[in-house]
């Protein structure tokens, strides 16, 4: 079963970037494990989007997998919600494994030091063998 979610945030951010730049997020049951699906930039105008869903199903899955293929940008923004999602992965002991990542954003992980927090796999296949 696919989930499709569009969030946007109704803070004090300008609706009309939002509308601009909305990071779309889908959710998919693989195996065992959820697999969540952003498209766009992870940057500070979207990255609360991802935020307001990732702790609540890292938190209710076993194992989620963030599928990175079609984001091409991370900003420190979307590091900070990602590792909000590994704490919430690892306080509640489950899984939680990134995949697809470009090699723009495998370098911002690289540089962050981001490498060494996740597990990384090249594609979804790769992180849910690494799973079961």
């Amino acid at each position: 079963m696919e989930k499709y979610l569009n969030l946007r945030d109704t803070s004090s951010r300008s609706s009309s970037s939002l509308q601009r730049n909305p990071m779309h997020i889908s959710e998919d049951i693989r195996g065992n494990a959820l697999v969540i699906s952003p498209v766009g930039r992870l940057d500070s105008n979207t990255a609360i989007t991802l935020e307001a869903v990732l702790p609540a199903r890292v938190q209710a899955n076993a194992a989620t997998i963030i599928d990175l293929a079609e984001v091409a940008y991370v900003s420190s923004a979307g590091l900070r919600v990602l590792l909000k999602g590994a704490k919430t992965a690892k306080s509640s002991g489950h899984r939680l494994v990134l995949s697809g990542l470009s090699e723009s954003v495998q370098e911002v992980f690289d540089i962050s030091g981001f490498s060494t927090i996740f597990q990384i796999e090249a594609d979804v296949e790769a992180a849910l063998s690494s799973i079961s």
